[in-house]
């Protein structure tokens, strides 16, 4: 998949997706249909793939409850590493699954027909402009969330990928 420019059918589409109201509805509608949408498919398919968005399903520890919590996410190719924005679609408080990873950077991600472990940390100050700036030619709703979260700086986070151990 292409995670450069946003192709121009789907400039029109963002700006709609990332309006106040109708993010405010997709925040809590489409974390209901995609968690089961992309278990059933094993990652293969989502609301948001179907528009051409990069979207994995992120599984955290929850920070109060220790209970696994999942959530589909937007992502990044960042090298070998993944990559998430935490704009919570122009919310001013942080996202939960953040939160999590604040509490206990680790985690598991469903990503197309596969599953396997992670370890978030945020992005450096390098990387946050080089992060941003890829995020913005992925979903051009980003930049309008930005507008909105109000005085709190957006979390970008990288996961790297656990490797298991080889047994002999």
């Amino acid at each position: 998949m292409n995670h450069g420019t946003i192709p121009a059918w789907r400039k029109p589409i963002d700006a709609f997706l990332s309006s106040r109201p109708v993010s405010a509805v997709l925040r809590h509608v489409m974390p209901i249909l995609d968690k089961p949408l992309m278990r059933l498919t094993k990652g293969r398919f989502s609301s948001t793939q179907s528009m051409g968005l990069p979207t994995l399903l992120l599984t955290t520890t929850g920070r109060k409850t220790g209970e696994p919590r999942s959530a589909p996410l937007l992502y990044l190719r960042h090298g070998d590493d993944l990559a998430l924005i935490g704009t919570s679609f122009g919310n001013t408080s942080h996202p939960a699954w953040y939160l999590n990873l604040m509490a206990n950077p680790k985690a598991s991600v469903l990503l197309n027909d596969e599953s396997f472990e992670v370890i978030a940390r945020e992005a450096s100050p390098d990387e946050r402009p080089i992060l941003w700036q890829q995020a913005t030619q992925v979903y051009g709703g980003f930049e309008k969330y930005l507008k909105r979260v109000g005085d709190r700086e957006v979390p970008i986070l990288i996961l790297t990928r656990i490797d298991e151990p080889d047994i002999d």
